[in-house]
């Protein structure tokens, strides 16, 4: 699990099990930075220091310009990524329920369930690095799995993530036999119900296209076109 290190210009997150994770390991920035060069010079030495490769998160990048500027003189490359940011407005979208469902929390006698889908979903990367990352949320306060049943049969998870009066969705899935059916709608209805007693504001990061197009039915949700840089230092 990444440890996270609150600055005065952003976050820090670090996970030296997993060096090569980009979202494990990264300086996150969404405001604007004033002062690049100190900060800059302290993401090198920070990471430098655990021998993990310096890379930064920017958003807003209409407002970084000084920032991209100086990451660039330093020889850092990048590439940019459109990420349709989701923010639900905490009104839950009633959807028919489906009484061939049944919704549960992933504890020990589930885990291996829910672990398997994980596993079969090719875009979440190889069995082995899933396993690693699913045991270590498993096992940490702030995130929570669940698991959907469709006739007895678990076939959709999903993951949220929480801290203080937010969270973030970080993860559905369905196997695929079982796709085209709605499930994903149902699970994601389900954690809106569980988290509005506390949660002020719930983000979505949509993987693709068709993902984004379910969230942005189930959640009603805002969505900001907030264009992304990652940088990676290539002199390391």
């Amino acid at each position: 699990m990444s440890k996270r290190i609150d600055t005065k210009w952003g976050m820090l997150f670090c996970n030296e099990n997993q060096p090569n994770y980009y979202g494990s390991n990264h300086a996150h920035i969404i405001d604007e930075c004033v002062q690049p060069k100190p900060v800059i010079d302290e993401v090198i030495n920070y990471y430098q220091s655990k021998k993990i490769i310096p890379r930064f998160y920017i958003y807003n990048i209409e407002n970084q310009q000084n920032l991209i500027t100086e990451l660039k003189t330093r020889n850092f490359r990048y590439e940019e990524l459109v990420s349709p940011v989701q923010l639900w407005n905490n009104r839950v979208v009633e959807i028919q329920n489906n009484k061939r469902v049944t919704i549960e929390k992933v504890t020990k006698e589930n885990y291996q369930e829910a672990l398997d889908i994980e596993s079969s979903i090719k875009e979440f990367g190889g069995k082995e690095s899933i396993e690693k990352v699913y045991n270590e949320q498993f096992n940490h306060s702030s995130f929570t799995h669940y698991l959907l049943r469709f006739d007895g049969v678990a076939c959709s998870t999903a993951c949220i993530f929480e801290d203080g009066e937010q969270a973030r969705m970080e993860s559905v899935a369905t196997i695929e036999e079982f796709r085209g059916r709605g499930l994903i709608g149902q699970v994601i209805q389900f954690i809106q119900e569980v988290i509005n007693r506390g949660i002020k504001k719930l983000w979505v990061f949509p993987i693709n296209e068709s993902i984004e197009k379910v969230k942005v039915w189930i959640s009603n949700s805002k969505k900001t076109n907030n264009g992304t840089l990652i940088f990676k230092w290539k002199k390391y």
